[in-house]
């Protein structure tokens, strides 16, 4: 092919894409005077909450007892006027012609959002203490705190996972799952922020964990990489898809630990202070104080350590 035939090339292809049947299958219709949902600015969001939750650790601004409250002022206030764009995007994701009267409704409701939000970030940060302190005195690698805060990808995850639940019962729609993704894409775990996550939740290493939409977890719950609470089938519509919105995935209860690699599956109980060993594959509920191995360990002594 010359050189001179290529612009004529690519306004084949051009044509070709702008085809209604090519791009309707993946196209959102933008309306005008609607906002669209920015992961650049949900990962700058992301960031200042990491800055008010934890301060001294991220940010380049020193925290000092006589300049924190000047500290956290300047970043509240720029939270919030992002927040509040970003969740008005999230509002009117979906609304199709909405009138003026209608986006002004959303753009109130995302201001109150926003602040009930906000309202919410003392519980956030007494959780995710509690997370901290769960990996610290759970890991004897760790030397510290600080070093849990700064290194350890489950508490990214986690906290990804916290500022989107609150979200999510805050009814804002798509932007809690894009903030659940993007600590998804940076750890490998995968926390659906509809899932509820009691206090002193610890994932250790991380990577391959997956917890489903509707799994409960309680508190002083620690789990291992790769493990999955997913669900163990997907009753069908008349049409033959899944039928969404019912609960699917484990529950959890006080004081588990589940190793390396194992399955929860369905709408199963695992009871309180259970050990669930590595690569088990759980479709049943277990009772309280109950020991799951794999059949051939079971009477070796494997599994009786306290982990990696």
């Amino acid at each position: 092919m010359r050189y001179l035939e290529y612009p004529r090339k690519l306004k084949d292809i051009i044509e070709n894409l702008s085809q209604e049947e090519s791009y309707q299958a993946v196209c959102h219709r933008h309306y005008p005077d609607q906002p669209m949902p920015s992961s650049r600015v949900l990962e700058e969001i992301v960031d200042l909450l990491r800055e008010i939750i934890f301060p001294g650790y991220y940010g380049n601004s020193s925290t000092r007892p006589d300049s924190i409250r000047y500290y956290l002022g300047v970043n509240v206030e720029k939270l919030y006027d992002l927040l509040r764009q970003q969740v008005y995007a999230g509002l009117c994701f979906d609304c199709k012609h909405a009138n003026r009267e209608d986006l002004l409704m959303r753009q109130d409701r995302a201001a109150m959002i926003s602040i009930k939000f906000i309202e919410k970030l003392p519980l956030i940060r007494h959780l995710l203490a509690t997370d901290v302190e769960a990996a610290y005195l759970g890991d004897p690698a760790a030397q510290s705190k600080a070093e849990v805060i700064f290194c350890y990808p489950a508490i990214k995850a986690i906290t990804n996972y916290r500022i989107a639940h609150e979200l999510l019962e805050l009814e804002v729609p798509l932007i809690p799952r894009i903030i659940t993704e993007m600590a998804h894409s940076e750890t490998g775990i995968d926390i659906h922020p509809r899932a509820r996550i009691g206090h002193h939740f610890t994932i250790d290493h991380g990577t391959g964990v997956v917890i489903g939409a509707t799994s409960i977890i309680g508190n002083h719950v620690k789990i291992y990489q790769g493990v999955t609470l997913g669900a163990k089938s997907f009753p069908l519509d008349k049409d033959g898809n899944p039928i969404k919105g019912i609960d699917r995935h484990p529950i959890v209860e006080d004081n588990v630990i589940i190793y390396a690699q194992a399955t929860i599956l369905g709408r199963i109980t695992v009871g309180a202070n259970s050990v669930i060993g590595g690569n088990v594959w759980l479709t049943s509920s277990v009772p309280p104080n109950s020991k799951i191995l794999q059949e051939k360990y079971r009477h070796k002594g494997f599994m009786d350590g306290d982990g990696i």
